[in-house]
């Protein structure tokens, strides 16, 4: 286990490490990842990712395992809409100047 106060530093939980059982959440308008590393479900355009915390900036790694993956949209904090491919890491970096999220593909 990491010390815990590198996980006041902005990141998602106080381990900060890829463990084999990756946390999902349901693809949505609006998701609140938990963890650095997320896997998305479902195939619902994801318009807002909410941040843990005001002064985070990334980065976060999505993933979808489904067939058919998840989409983001811009009209929320995501500054590019991209199509998710199976089993490729979506990594996102937040610019709390510009309350945007922007994505590496």
């Amino acid at each position: 286990m990491l010390n815990d106060s590198l996980a006041s530093g902005g990141g998602f939980d106080n381990s900060n490490v890829v463990f084999p059982n990756i946390p999902a959440v349901v693809a949505a308008a609006t998701i609140t990842p938990v963890n650095k590393v997320t896997r998305v479900t479902g195939t619902v355009p994801v318009a807002t990712i909410t941040p843990p915390n005001a002064y985070f900036n990334g980065p976060l790694y999505l993933l979808s395992t489904d067939a058919t993956p998840f989409t983001t949209v811009t009209t929320g904090n995501i500054a590019l809409a991209t199509t998710v491919t199976r089993y490729q890491l979506l990594t996102l970096v937040f610019d709390p100047s510009t309350a945007k999220w922007y994505p590496s593909y």
